[in-house]
This record gives structure tokens, sequence and C-alpha cells, in this order.
């Protein structure tokens, strides 16, 4: 049954349908030109606008490739101060470079991390600068038709199903589900706790995989909150976080499956909610204190994603932040089932000696 509310919204969804519709066709039909790269590519994205876990899945992908290739991630940078191509340092910002990539630069200090808007001007840059190369994961570049990686892997949410959804404004798809022929890997995140081999397979259904797809379900598991201003400093979340009251804060897509977790395994919780990628101020952090200060008791704590503890170390809001009781919630995506089945597909592509764009490439299967 149609949402009736999104009606008003249909003539807008309508006219963008047809323009996303005109551009993909246009790649399709050879009269817009994909950029093929002579490296190894692996695209991490989706149809929708919003979080559908991109961060965690290529946190994931870098664990796997690590110790066997060199890599290198390419990102947009969302709402970063700077313009045009950046290279990450162990002193770069999240003003500089995007949050996202600052988190894949601090976890993983090895890491070549880049942002640039143009993916295509971004590859061929990295390939110059750092010839050797072999891997490059591209963070949400699935609508960037104008390169063509290697392998796309495309995520939906399991509470937002792509296929339920809505074109732009009406609904949060950014193309018509039909683009999800391109994807090589659907995997649906987030997946409950609770979800069943029968639930899973519905879905499955409803997603019609083509021959060359592949389909896994994920969920996010959680680790233990780490103190801000000492790592080292834990809380147990099955022995200790039930004593504590908990104020969480945080500037991401879908806070949702973070804030069940934690109501869970608490005492209970507050949830103060800001923007996706917020860029804090001294005053949110006054008035963050304000807040968790209006709480009666001791056994109290302030919870954040990691994401947001990257905007957290801006030079002028760090000195304010480590005096904070804040402690982050790290997650980290896991797979229900098939976990070496999707590690051997990954591997197998970036294993290849040659860069088969032609095999991974839905319309050629």
């Amino acid at each position: 049954m149609k949402d009736l509310s999104k009606i008003p919204f249909w003539p807008l969804a309508w006219i963008f349908g047809i323009i996303t519709g005109l551009r993909n066709a246009f790649y399709d039909w050879g009269f817009l030109k994909s950029y093929s790269p002579q490296k190894h590519t692996i695209c991490v994205g989706n149809l929708s606008v919003g979080g559908s876990g991109k961060t965690p899945m290529v946190n994931y992908l870098i664990t796997l490739l690590k110790d066997e290739f060199s890599l290198a991630t390419l990102s947009r940078g969302y709402k970063r101060k700077t313009s045009g191509f950046v290279e990450a340092t162990s002193n770069s910002t999240s003003r500089e470079i995007g949050d996202e990539p600052l988190l894949y630069k601090c976890k993983f200090p090895f890491l070549n991390v880049f942002v640039e808007g143009n993916r295509v001007k971004g590859v061929k840059k990295i390939s110059a600068l750092y010839p050797d190369t072999q891997v490059i994961l591209l963070d949400d570049a699935f609508q960037h038709r104008a390169i063509k990686c290697g392998l796309n892997i495309v995520l939906s949410e399991y509470d937002h199903l792509y296929f339920n959804d809505y074109l732009m404004p009406a609904g949060r798809l950014r193309e018509s589900i039909a683009g999800m022929k391109r994807a090589d890997i659907i995997i649906i995140t987030k997946t409950h706790e609770k979800a069943t081999a029968v639930d899973m397979r519905n879905i499955l259904k409803d997603i019609k995989p083509l021959a060359h797809q592949q389909v896994f379900f994920s969920y996010l598991k959680y680790g233990e909150l780490y103190s801000i201003s000492n790592t080292n400093e834990t809380i147990s979340t099955l022995n200790d976080l039930f004593r504590f009251k908990l104020i969480v804060f945080a500037g991401i897509a879908n806070p949702q499956p973070m804030l069940t977790y934690l109501k869970e395994y608490s005492a209970g919780i507050s949830h103060l909610p800001f923007n996706d990628h917020h860029d804090y101020s001294q005053q949110d952090l006054n008035n963050i204190q304000k807040y968790y200060d209006s709480f009666e008791g001791g056994n109290k704590l302030l919870v954040t994603t990691e994401k947001d503890l990257m905007r957290l170390k801006e030079p002028d809001l760090w000195p304010i932040a480590e005096r904070m009781n804040i402690f982050v919630l790290p997650v980290e995506v896991t797979f229900k089932d098939k976990t070496e089945e999707f590690n051997n597909t990954i591997l197998k592509y970036v294993r290849a000696n040659r860069i088969y764009h032609e095999k991974y490439s839905p319309e050629n299967q």
C-alpha cells in the first residue's frame, strides 16, 4: 500500500527519476564514457541517502586485505572545509578531510587515505603518487558512473530495504531500484539479531538477485565502551553497564541500532540527537555538559560514536571534550552467515592477475 503522505512529493520524485534514469541510460548505452582504472577497485555504496553502514563495511574490507595488499581509500570527505584532492596525514582533522576518512586513518595509520569529490581524478592521482597501490577502496561511489569499479558492493538496511523505498524527495532513493542491477554483491546491513532463516529467504525473494549477484546479511557488533581521554579505561557491557545511566549524543544518520543496543544493557538512556556529520561547536559541548549535569547521581556516562569522536578531536574542541566523561561505543560488521564465502569473493577478485572489469560488470553477465 502506498504511503499517502508521500503524494505531494511524487511529481518531484517523478522528475528526479527521469533525470537519473536518462543519466544511467546514457552511461549504459555508451553516450557517456566511464573510466576504467588499471587498479583493482572496490566500490562500497548504496541506492539511498543516509546511513546504511558503509563506514564499518570499508573498515571490514581494510582489515581483510591489509596484510596481503597495498591499499588506499578514496572518499568524498563529506562536509570538509577543504576542496579538491587531499591526502590524510597523522595531523589531519575532520574539517580538513571529513570524519569517515579520518576514522580510517586513525584506525589504520599505515593506510593511504585520500579525499576527492571527482573520483576519476582521485584514482588517477593516487595511481600517480603511489604506483604500487594494488587495491583502491571507494567509499560511497556507486552513483559515480564516470568511474567503472572492478567490484560493486551495494548496501541496504534491513529496516529500510531499497525495494520498499521511493525516489527522492518522496523517499530516500538516489536512483531507481533498477540501478541495483549494477551491483555485484548486495549486503543487507543491520539485520536484526532475531531475524530467522525464513525472514532472510523472504527478503531474498524480494531482491530477486541476478545470476551474477551474491547476497549477504550482516549486522553491527558493538565493542566495549572506552574513555576518550584514556582508551585503556573500558566498561564491560555485560558486567558493569547496567549500573550506569547513559546520555547518548550522536551526529549520525541512523542512531537507532546503537540506542536499542545500549538500552538493553544500561540502567537507562537519554538521547541528544544531532544532524548527520554535525560540526560540533564549543557551545554544543557546553550544552551537552549542562544536560549531563542535570541528572543526579554519579553513575552516569556520556556516550558517542567513533565518527563523532573524530569531530571532537578538532583543536578548538578537544581541550573541552577530553575533560568530559565521554565514552565511545566502537562498532564492526559481522555476517549472519556465509562469512567465508564473502571473504573469498573479495580475495578472488583482488588476487586476479589482471583487472577483469568486464567480468564483474552486470551488463556482461
